[in-house]
C-alpha cells in the first residue's frame, strides 16, 4: 500500500487521522482531505498470425528475468490507447494497432489497475528496449504466470479469440 502523507499539500500543516469516519487523513488548518488515489496501468497482449503472444524479459523488479507482456504505467494526462501503444514501442520496439479492451483487473489492497489490450503487430523492428533483456513471440502455454492476474488475462484472451 502506498505511505501515507504526513503534512497537507495546501499549507504544510500536520494531516491528522482523528476527526472523520471514512479513516481518510484531513488538514485541521484548511480541511484538505487526502485520498489515495489508484495508480493506472496497461498491459498489451499483442498477437501474432501463428496464435503466438509478444513478450519481453523484464530487467527490474518485480520478477525481473521473467517474461511477461508488455505493460507499464500511465503517465498523468496521457490517453490509456497511446500509453498502452507507447509501452510496447518502449519495451520491445514494435508497433501496434490496438483492438478491444479485454477487461480490467484490480485487488484488494493493490494500488494498481489494470487495462488490458488486445493488440496486433504494424511495424516496428523487435528489438528489446530499455526495460527488457530481451523480447520475442511465444507461445503462451510455454511461458509461467509472472503476475497474479495474468491466468485470468490470458483466459479473457482465448474467450476474445473464439
Amino acid at each position: 500500500m502506498a505511505e501515507q502523507p504526513r503534512f497537507c499539500p495546501r499549507c504544510g500543516a500536520s494531516l491528522r487521522l482523528e476527526g472523520r469516519a471514512d479513516g481518510r487523513r484531513w488538514c485541521g488548518e484548511c480541511e484538505f482531505v487526502h485520498y489515495l488515489d489508484p495508480k493506472l496501468a496497461v498491459v498489451v497482449l499483442v498477437e501474432d498470425p501463428e496464435g503466438r503472444l509478444l513478450y519481453m524479459q523484464r530487467n527490474h523488479e518485480p520478477n525481473m528475468y521473467r517474461w511477461a507482456w508488455p505493460s507499464g504505467f500511465v503517465d498523468a494526462g496521457e490517453d490509456v490507447r497511446e500509453a498502452a501503444r507507447r509501452e510496447v514501442r518502449e519495451e520491445t520496439g514494435v508497433e501496434v494497432e490496438l483492438g478491444e479492451l479485454l477487461g480490467v483487473w484490480s485487488g484488494g489492497g493493490d494500488p494498481v489497475v489494470l487495462l488490458v489490450w488486445r493488440a496486433w503487430p504494424v511495424g516496428g523492428r523487435l528489438q528489446p528496449g530499455s526495460e527488457a533483456l530481451d523480447a520475442g513471440w511465444r507461445r503462451p502455454e510455454e511461458v509461467a504466470a509472472s503476475f497474479a492476474h495474468d491466468a485470468g488475462i490470458l483466459s479473457a484472451w482465448r474467450a476474445a479469440r473464439g
